[in-house]
């Protein structure tokens, strides 16, 4: 039988959290908020402002939450690019230990929304494991985690390549680290409560509303969507990968890199055992990063990564992906396939996210592919912005920086990757 034979191109999230559509009336005349885009940002900021008290609109051109949020590995880290020797010797160690530090708050700030919201998205502290693709990774890794600063408080365990199978079934890697705080949630399901928050807040949530522009006026602005035209007394920008024609400052910022994953169909419990002993987030450390696990309460494995030059169809993602799995699991190389599906994750140049307000809009963006946390807490930095609050995050005290010739069309990705799979290819 084919392995793709059966194969359905849409999130396997999407199976018990299928997208809602949204209101379908015509939005307001008039708001005190409208934010644009419906993912973890939007609907984060839009939680904060709706229980404030501001009559709150979000808008999304799709369905809501039929971005990344919906369609993620749903790993959760500390994740914040470039290691603490990298960040300082650009920053300066104070800066550099406070936008760690702003990783590890992510972490806690998601742990504790989703306990005191009583959110139910299969949320577990399972731990990472990221495998050392060579012996020489698995050193600079041991030296950046000893560079740490402790008040930090990051936990982490080298695990030489000899004793490595009690973490990953897989003989590809040269030992890793664990990272046991991390965690893992099933996206679709989290996205679906922390929408029914915002709407039991009071905030209208309306799909399929494309912003076309945002107009200033001297006492906020006019959002010109695709059903009517909205007078905002404050806009939040929460597009992320998705940041379109209608934010061209924002644009010429973030870059769209499309990240495909694929869903096997359930594996034996012995055999999803041996690939995943202690059912932990797994990554690794080449420079086009796979990442895995297996999903929530079972015996599917969840694989992505960065598998080509430019954006394609999910049907020719999914025999890439599968190879590159069946590479780390021989076991898996006659495994069937489910789902194949794509989503676009927002990059930065300087690989950090950014929070601030330009023009007076107010945005929150760039989460490099650690969305999950960064996103949820970002957005709730957002919206604390909108209330008034004078809080103000690390993530405001860089340069949102673009790049000449550059206005939203990531035209050198090809190179780029291509370089970077030469350079995993040769073990460099």
């Amino acid at each position: 039988m084919n392995k793709f034979e059966e194969m359905k191109s849409a999130p396997f999230w999407w199976e018990e959290a299928p997208r809602p559509e949204g209101d379908d009336s015509p939005p307001p005349g008039e708001a005190d908020v409208v934010v644009v885009g419906s993912g973890y940002t939007g609907l984060h900021a839009a939680l904060q402002t709706s229980r404030d008290g501001l009559s709150t609109v979000v808008l999304d051109a799709g369905k809501l939450g039929g971005g990344c949020s919906s369609r993620n590995g749903g790993q959760v880290s500390t994740s914040v690019k470039g290691s603490f020797t990298e960040l300082a010797a650009k920053y300066g160690e104070q800066q550099a230990q406070a936008l760690q530090q702003e990783g590890v708050n992510a972490l806690e700030y998601l742990d504790t929304f989703i306990r005191q919201e009583s959110i139910d998205c299969d949320w577990v502290r399972c731990g990472h494991f990221s495998g050392a693709h060579n012996t020489a990774a698995y050193e600079r890794k041991a030296r950046e985690l000893r560079a740490l600063p402790a008040a930090l408080g990051i936990e982490w365990q080298m695990v030489p390549r000899a004793e490595q199978r009690r973490e990953i079934g897989s003989d590809l890697y040269h030992g890793g680290v664990i990272f046991p705080s991390h965690g893992a949630l099933h996206p679709g399901k989290y996205h679906q409560e922390l929408l029914s928050r915002v709407q039991s807040a009071g905030a209208m949530t309306i799909g399929h509303c494309a912003v076309q522009r945002i107009e200033k006026r001297d006492t906020g602005f006019d959002v010109h969507t695709a059903r009517g035209v909205i007078r905002a007394g404050k806009v939040a920008l929460a597009t992320n990968g998705y940041t379109d024609a209608a934010a061209p400052w924002l644009r010429r910022r973030i870059i769209p890199i499309g990240s495909y994953i694929i869903a096997t169909q359930p594996l034996s419990e012995t055999l999803a055992r041996e690939i995943s002993p202690r059912g932990r987030t797994m990554t690794d450390t080449r420079r086009l990063v796979f990442y895995y696990r297996l999903c929530p309460r079972g015996q599917r494995m969840i694989f992505g990564g960065r598998v080509a030059l430019s954006e394609t169809d999910d049907r020719v993602s999914a025999p890439r992906l599968h190879a590159a799995m069946s590479e780390i699991f021989p076991q898996l190389s006659s495994a069937q396939i489910s789902h194949s599906w794509l989503g676009f994750v927002g990059y930065t140049f300087d690989a950090l996210p950014h929070v601030g307000e330009h023009d007076g809009m107010f945005y929150s963006m760039g989460y490099c592919g650690s969305g999950v946390s960064l996103a949820s807490y970002c957005g709730s930095i957002l919206g604390r912005q909108m209330c008034g609050e004078a809080y103000r995050s690390p993530f405001m005290d860089t340069e949102f920086k673009t790049r000449p010739l550059y206005t939203g069309n990531p035209w050198f990705l090809k190179p780029s990757i291509a370089y970077y799979r030469f350079r995993d290819r040769i073990n460099w």
